[in-house]
Formats: structure tokens, C-alpha cells, sequence
């Protein structure tokens, strides 16, 4: 029997073997983040937005759901996700469509619910999500929840829900019936912020600008032998040091405590910043990840992306995510097996091209050029126009390694607001060893797909000293960069390992400001930043702070009764010096 095999099915294979090979994200995760949808939150130029996300493995693919995106993503790998157009909402007195929502999985169907005050939201299912396939399970929610999330016990066959998005309330909790899928109206407050004790849960930036009381939020449970592990965010989603605290108890609905390690999802540095407001789901190996919030809010407070951390618990059922080198390559969860997730899944690839020399075909105003290697997601380069034939050019120093780039585009002068569909962007980057002769390193020029963060690891690690991108196509707006990094190994040595690390803290028997630890090293010459590692006990150092270019740190997230332990290390473009002794502070 003869068998045809056309070209266009050829094309295919080659894509999908192209696809297969490919081991690693980066974040903030690339997908086709929609446009706020508010005109208030445009007065200082329109954006792309989106937060508060929930993922859950349902019959062993990934639902991504995120706020006011008139839809949802699903994966099989955590890598490539496919956009499923949807609005949720009825009514048109909502500017959005879901806000915060609720996803869960209960038997054989996936549930959905969105932010609502008033009894005006059903409750939506499907069975078969991978469409747009969904049915009403419920009209109304008489109870009405801003910031849900609903918990399925499948031991006990028992469904809770959990609320709340205030700097005045705790957050909330009920039962909710599985047969009706209401609620009784019995609720119980869960936790309320206690900042006077965890400096972390403090309001500000820098947990110390308190003209206002920090907000409690984003509540998730996720049940770990036997136990509830209640998860919340905090102060405010506005700030670097948004992150995800946990209360532990045996019963769903009350008596829950502090867990000593907190918070146990935190980035208050390097490129992507934030990692709170989030959801705990496992993949299709039974490995944890934590999915949160990544901050940006400079043309509005609500600017966001999403991130995806390795999580889990340890032996002792502490729960844990990691986050140190959290915005570097990262193996996705078929790469990862085997693999000690308290010690994260970085690639050991580095960034190649921190503040290094940069041009550029034009620039627009004060977006200067370095913006895009200053390892800073607020800041950006933007050149005067959008049309094909911008560049930007990076220079690594050296003759590198070069084993993936990760493009984030910035939004200026962009003309959408809402979800875009069928928009792409287009563009080739150019290596060369001398900046005269160039030949193409990637090749994006019939891509037809929306990639606000697009991460391209090469099917074979280059050799380059020069790395050149050609604009072609903008979905909208200039051609702008926050961040053009190159990830890979440089050709010479790695930093020595870090000297007289000295972390400062008010004695605990004198008056002083114990929620903050002011932390100084001697500066190392070779050294691009430094990674801090932080916990209650020596063995459990979960904790990470990224700190660039200083040889000092102003931790103001510590809780006040407690002693600390620190440990640092030191990276550059080659790669990641010996850790120092681990220091306590009391």
C-alpha cells in the first residue's frame, strides 16, 4: 500500500519536533495577555493587563484563568497555551468580564465563577472545556463573593468557598452545598493581616509607605495530608513585594495558624517582581507550581502579568515556592522529574547582557536604549515608530554562549482595549561576532500569534557576541522593549564567593524596628548581582531576594519575633559563585 505524505504535513512535524525540543519557559509566561478593558485605568496610555490567575489540572490539561480576559488558556505542557474565547458575564453593567474568578474541578466537570457583591453571577460548568462548551450550573450564587475560590474535599465530598478582597475584613469562608451549590449562609472569618507582627503583610513598596492599611486577598486552599493549607495575599498587588502568605489547619473552616515559614511565595527583585494573589495546582507528574501575580503598574496600578513558580512541601509538610532565578529559563514539568523543587528548576543559564553596551535604529523621547538591559520590567526602550525595519541591538562584551532570548515587548502609544484576537508580532534577530557580518538567529517573520513575552530557547546553543532585532510587525504601537535578555554562558569567570555578609537587626532585647534586617557585603568586582537566601531555620532557606548592582539590602519583610537565617551567592554572565556560611540573625 503507497502512503502520501504532503508537504504541509511535513511542515507540521517539523514544528512539533521544533516544539517538542523545546525544555524551558521564562517569565513572565508568554501568552496573548488581553488590553485593560477600563477607560479609567487608560488615562496614562493603554495597556495590557491581567492578575489574579487560577490554574487547575483537569483530565491532565491545565485551565489558565485570569482577570478580565474574556476567556481562558489551556495547556498540556505549561508551555504552549491556546486561547478559548468566552465571556462569562450576562449582564452589561459590568465593564469586565471575569474579575478574580473562581475556578475549580469537582468529579467530572470544571466549574467557573467570577467577583461579584450582589447575587448576579451564575455559576458556569463544562465537562468539555477544551471548547467553548460551557452551561449554567447554578443562576445566581445567593451568598455573592469578591476575590472567590472554591475548594472541592474529594475525601469528604465536601465543596467550601473562601472570599474576600479588603484592608478593613478578614477574609471569609462557608460551605457550599454540592447538591445545589449554595450556601446555608453559615460563614466564618479565616484570617485577618497581622502587620504589627509580619513586616511583609506591611503596606508600601518597600512595606514601610503605611498612609494605608494593606489588603488582604486572593484566598486558595490546597489540601496536603490531611491538612488545609489556607493561602492569601498581600499588602497590595501594586508593589514588588506582593506575595503569598499561608494559615494551616485540620479543619477547612477554622482553627487555622500561621505557618512559621511566610511568606512562602515572594520576588521582591530582579526583572519579573510580585508573586502574590496566585493558585497551587500539580501537574501531570504530581509535582506542585504556584501560579501569581507579577507587577508592573506604571501607566496604571493595575498593570500585571502572570508567573508560574515551582512549589510543593517539604518532608516536614512545610509548604514552599521557589523563586530564586524565577525570571531565568526554568524547566517545564515534563524536564523537571526527578528534580529537587525546594532547589527550583533553573537551567544554570544566565543573563548575558545586564547593563552591556546597546543601539538602536531610533528613540522616542526619554525611552532610552539601556531601559531594555537594566533588568527592570518598569522601564523601557521605545523607538519613534512601529514600522518594519526598528532595531535594537545588544552587545554581550564577549563571544557567549547563547542558549534562548526572551523578548518583552512594552506597550506605548498602543491603540486596544479589551481581548484582541488574531493580532501577532513579527520580527528576525541577527547574531554576529564582530558587528559587521550577521546571519539570522531566529526567525520570526511568519509568526502569526500575539507574544507580548515571547521566549525562544534555539534548538542548538549559538556562539555570538552580538545579538541584533528587526521589528517587522506590532500588533499596535511603537516598538518598544522592557527587556531584552539573553540567556546562555559567558566566556570567562564566574564570581568569588561573597565576603563579610553582615545582616543588621535591632538587638530583641532593646526598642527597635524588628520587621526589617538591613544587610551589607563587600562588593564583588565581578559580580552582575547577588541572590539572598532567607528562612527560619537553617535547612529551610525557601526565601530568595535578587539584588543587582549594591552590596547592600533593606529586608523589611521579616516577622518581628522571630530569628532569621541568611545566606548569599554572587552571579554574573558566567555563572554562580560558591554560597557564604549561613549567618543567623536573632
Amino acid at each position: 500500500m503507497k502512503t502520501h505524505f504532503s508537504f504541509s504535513a511535513l511542515f507540521l512535524l517539523m514544528i512539533n519536533l521544533c516544539f517538542a525540543q523545546q525544555k524551558t519557559y521564562c517569565n513572565p509566561i508568554n501568552i496573548d495577555y488581553g488590553y485593560t478593558p477600563f477607560k479609567v485605568f487608560s488615562s496614562q496610555g493603554k495597556h495590557r493587563a491581567t492578575a489574579d490567575p487560577v490554574i487547575v489540572n483537569f483530565k491532565k490539561e491545565l485551565y489558565l484563568f485570569s482577570t478580565n480576559q474574556e476567556g481562558y488558556w489551556h495547556s498540556d505542557d505549561m508551555l504552549h497555551w491556546k486561547f478559548i474565547y468566552r465571556k462569562f458575564l450576562r449582564d452589561d453593567k459590568y465593564t469586565h468580564d471575569l474579575n478574580a474568578p473562581a475556578v475549580w474541578a469537582m468529579k467530572d466537570t470544571l466549574y467557573v465563577y467570577g467577583s461579584t457583591w450582589e447575587s448576579d453571577f451564575p455559576i458556569w460548568k463544562s465537562t468539555n472545556p477544551k471548547k467553548d462548551d460551557w452551561k449554567i450550573a447554578v443562576d445566581t450564587l445567593k451568598v455573592g463573593a469578591w476575590d472567590p475560590a472554591f475548594h472541592y474535599d474529594e475525601d469528604k465530598n465536601k465543596l467550601y468557598l473562601y472570599w474576600g478582597s479588603s484592608n478593613e475584613w478578614p477574609l471569609l469562608g462557608t460551605e457550599v452545598k454540592v447538591k445545589n451549590l449554595q450556601s446555608e449562609g453559615y460563614v466564618k472569618p479565616i484570617l485577618r493581616l497581622k502587620p504589627e507582627d509580619h513586616g511583609w503583610e506591611r503596606f508600601g513598596e518597600y512595606n514601610d509607605n503605611v498612609f494605608l492599611q494593606p489588603f488582604v486577598e486572593g484566598a486558595w486552599v490546597t489540601k496536603h495530608n490531611g491538612k488545609y493549607y489556607m493561602q492569601y495575599g498581600a499588602p497590595a498587588t501594586e508593589f514588588s513585594g506582593y506575595a503569598d502568605g499561608v494559615y494551616v489547619s485540620k479543619n477547612p473552616l477554622e482553627g487555622y495558624e500561621y505557618q512559621q515559614h511566610n511568606p512562602f511565595s515572594y520576588k521582591p527583585g530582579g526583572f519579573a517582581r510580585g508573586a502574590g494573589h496566585g493558585a497551587t495546582f500539580q501537574d501531570n507528574y504530581g509535582n506542585y507550581w504556584h501560579v501569581s501575580t507579577i507587577f508592573i503598574s506604571v501607566k496604571n496600578n493595575f498593570e500585571r502579568r502572570l508567573g508560574i513558580w515551582p512549589a510543593g512541601f517539604d518532608k516536614d509538610d512545610v509548604m514552599y515556592s521557589n523563586t530564586a532565578y524565577g525570571d531565568y529559563p526554568t524547566f517545564i514539568p515534563e524536564y523537571a522529574q526527578g528534580k529537587d523543587f525546594t532547589k527550583g528548576l533553573f537551567t544554570g543559564w544566565m543573563l548575558l547582557n545586564y547593563q552591556k553596551p546597546v543601539a538602536a535604529s531610533s528613540t522616542l523621547g526619554g525611552y532610552q536604549s539601556n531601559f531594555a538591559v537594566d533588568e527592570d520590567i518598569k522601564t523601557y526602550w521605545s523607538a519613534k515608530t512601529g514600522n518594519s525595519g526598528e532595531w535594537f541591538q545588544t552587545d554581550l562584551g564577549e563571544i557567549s554562549t547563547i542558549n534562548a532570548v526572551q523578548i518583552n515587548y512594552a506597550d506605548q502609544d498602543a491603540e486596544f482595549m479589551g481581548k484582541t484576537l488574531g493580532k501577532m508580532h513579527q520580527y528576525k534577530i541577527y547574531s554576529s561576532n564582530d558587528g559587521k557580518n550577521w546571519k539570522v538567529l531566529i526567525d520570526k517573520s511568519k509568526n502569526t500569534t500575539d507574544v507580548p513575552h515571547d521566549y525562544v530557547e534555539l534548538e542548538k546553543p549559538a556562539k555570538a557576541r552580538y545579538l541584533k532585532m528587526e521589528n517587522l510587525k506590532m500588533p499596535t504601537g511603537k516598538f518598544a522593549l522592557s527587556g531584552f535578555r539573553v540567556f546562555g554562558k559567558g566566556a570567562g569567570e564566574k564570581p568569588a564567593k561573597v565576603e563579610n555578609f553582615v545582616p543588621l537587626r535591632a538587638d530583641p532585647k532593646k526598642f527597635g524596628e524588628r520587621r526589617s534586617i538591613w544587610m551589607k557585603w563587600k562588593q564583588n568586582q565581578n559580580a552582575d548581582g547577588y541572590m539572598i537566601y532567607f528562612g527560619k531555620t537553617p535547612d529551610k532557606l525557601y526565601g530568595s531576594i535578587m539584588v543587582y548592582g549594591k552590596n547592600e539590602y533593606f529586608f523589611t519583610g521579616a516577622d518581628r519575633t522571630d530569628a532569621y537565617y541568611f545566606q548569599i551567592e554572587a552571579f554574573n554572565n558566567n555563572g554562580i559563585s560558591e554560597r557564604s556560611e549561613i549567618f543567623k540573625s536573632e
